[in-house]
This record gives C-alpha cells, structure tokens and sequence, in this order.
C-alpha cells in the first residue's frame, strides 16, 4: 500500500508484539518508527519531525514507563497525537495524563488505525 502521509512512532518493549503492530501499521500505509523504550523513543522525535502519533505501551523496561514518557512527549512535541496500551491496566482516555486515547491489550488493529486517522484528521 501507497504511503498515506502519516508517520508512527511505536514504542513497545515487547519485541512480536513491536514487530506485528509495526507490520500492520506499514501494511495499512504508515511510515513507522519503532522504539523498545522511552530513551530510544526522545531520540527518535528529536530526530524525526515527521512522526504525527505515538503508539506507546505503559510498561517498560527504563528510567520512564509509557505514562511519563506521553506526558514528556506532550510537554516538547505538542503536535504529537499519543495512543497508549497496556496489557496490566486498565484506564479511560479520561485517566491519561495527556490528550489521547487507550486502548487494552490485546487490541483491535483496526480500530488502532481508525484511531491513528481520527487523530490526525483533526488537526
């Protein structure tokens, strides 16, 4: 599939799970970014002004798990649309301490990318 214009970072310690999720996302025609921890994930942003949305995993190996890593995401890139999963907790997009959207593991694909293009429509 033809590049749609959006780009990705996915941010997720496991590495199938990081591997299927960036698989889709490139399937569906996102440019994708991948990072297993929050260090890797700041390095990627800084580097790449590109990236529209994070797709980021709660818990993570490192000095931030994926709730600190979206609030320092919305502090230096507020552009940034932020999704967060986890597979141990369950919040409401309400709960988040940024502006976006939760999704429990295991998760729709599909309703990831209806997401992903939801988000970034509004802009």
């Amino acid at each position: 599939m033809a590049y749609n214009g959006i780009t990705v970072l996915v941010v997720e310690d496991e590495l199938l799970i990081r591997m299927d999720v960036v698989t889709f996302l490139e399937d569906e025609g996102f440019r994708v970014h991948e990072a297993s921890n929050a260090e890797e994930a700041i390095a990627l942003l800084a580097a790449s002004p590109d990236i529209k949305v994070m797709f980021t995993d709660i818990d993570m190996p490192g000095s931030m798990d994926g709730l600190r890593l979206s609030a320092a995401v919305r502090d230096r890139w507020p552009p940034v649309h932020i999704i967060v999963t986890s597979g141990h907790r369950q919040l409401s997009d309400e709960l988040l301490p940024v502006h976006g959207r939760f999704f429990s593991k295991p998760y729709d694909n599909f309703r990831v990318i209806n997401a992903i293009r939801e988000m970034v429509a509004a802009d």
